[in-house]
């Protein structure tokens, strides 16, 4: 008997890694035969419909194997599971039946209830107390697109390399399905420029939002609201929605309103700046953000703040413009404000953590 954890937030990198348990564990036996396959119900669900699932997940568990040596029971959503389904999983752990591989595969929301993630917390621990929690080998995009070209045998150039990374985003499960692609299309031991791999990338995959505040420090018009608009469209495996205007409008506010607690000049001194932004970005970020603040000014500042207020109201109905409207306005105002304060000038790079 043994029980496992299957973690990673990019779902099909996770996958990945549960089909390789899965095979792992079945050995020669049967799949068909073998595998129970379950889904714990969410919070939207009824909880006799969960307390089933958990009934009979559990019935396969204690359940002998038929005609096969082992029996692979896979308990999916596992952040839905609440501390009463726990204390019956952990009742069955207490005596399991030795033919039985009980997988748990990370997913779901942890309820509100405290009890229910401290139960949920004790379980992974207890699993990891067993050695015996997967996750992917890789899981930047980098380390997954070298990963996956060496099991092709292909080879990027480092423009085509460029590209895909920008393309996919935080979405490195996209990866090996574009090798995959690449490989069948080209065949190994062949080395890809851009224009033969960009035909062949697919849906772009989700960014990180610090992207367009990087852009309207540069004042990059063109580029802040490529990437705006990325925010407001795109879905993906790591992103099943896009960012709602209104959330991008609070990203800003809260970018803008860390500039405006800098606006000090008491603040002489990275740790100064880091102490002022509640001490939890590191000086060598808040160094950054300092530069950020003194090359927009007090003016800048307040202009910016005037902007982002014109666009709450517009996106609450002031005006009859269309919520995409607004923002690009908004973000070509702010990419523009940065170009004239030449806040790009202030060197270094930023750190992601500080967006």
């Amino acid at each position: 008997m043994s029980v496992h954890l299957v973690k990673g937030e990019d779902p099909i990198l996770r996958a990945d890694a549960l089909d390789g348990l899965v095979r792992e564990l079945l050995a020669d036996d049967d799949r068909s035969l073998a595998l129970e396959d379950f889904s714990v119900p969410g919070r939207n669900e009824t909880a006799e419909a969960r307390e089933e699932t958990i009934a009979v997940a559990l019935n396969a568990a204690r359940t002998p194997p038929f005609m096969t040596v082992t029996r692979v029971v896979l308990v999916r959503e596992f952040r839905n599971l609440t501390i009463d389904d726990v204390d019956a999983l952990s009742r069955y752990l207490d005596e399991p039946l030795e033919t039985t591989h009980l997988v748990f595969v990370d997913g779901g929301t942890t309820g509100t209830a405290r009890n229910d993630k401290k139960a949920i917390d004790g379980l992974e621990k207890r699993i990891r107390t067993a050695g015996a929690v997967v996750a992917p080998d890789s899981v930047k995009p980098a380390d997954v697109l070298s990963d996956s070209l060496d099991r092709a045998g292909l080879r990027f150039t480092s423009d085509a390399i460029e590209a895909v990374r920008a393309h996919v985003g935080n979405d490195a499960g996209l990866l090996p399905g574009i090798v995959e692609i690449l490989d069948v299309v080209y065949g190994d031991d062949r080395e890809l420029d851009v224009d033969e791999v960009v035909p062949y990338l697919g849906e772009a995959g989700a960014i990180p939002s610090w992207d367009l505040t990087n852009a309207i420090e540069k004042g990059d018009i063109a580029g802040a609201l490529a990437v705006l608009q990325r925010l407001l469209t795109v879905t993906s495996p790591t992103q099943p929605k896009p960012m709602h205007p209104l959330q991008v409008l609070g990203l800003l506010h809260g970018y803008y309103r860390r500039l405006l607690r800098l606006d000090d000049p008491a603040i002489a001194s990275a740790e100064q700046a880091a102490a002022a932004l509640g001490g939890r970005t590191s000086p060598n970020a808040a160094r950054f953000r300092l530069r950020q603040a003194r090359a927009l000014g007090s003016g800048g500042i307040r202009e910016a703040f005037g902007h982002l207020a014109r666009a709450d109201l517009d996106l609450k109905g002031k005006r009859a413009i269309p919520a995409d409207v607004v923002m690009e306005v908004l973000v070509a105002r702010l990419a523009r404000l940065g170009a004239r304060s030449g806040s790009s000038r202030g060197g270094g790079r930023r750190s992601r953590r500080s967006a």
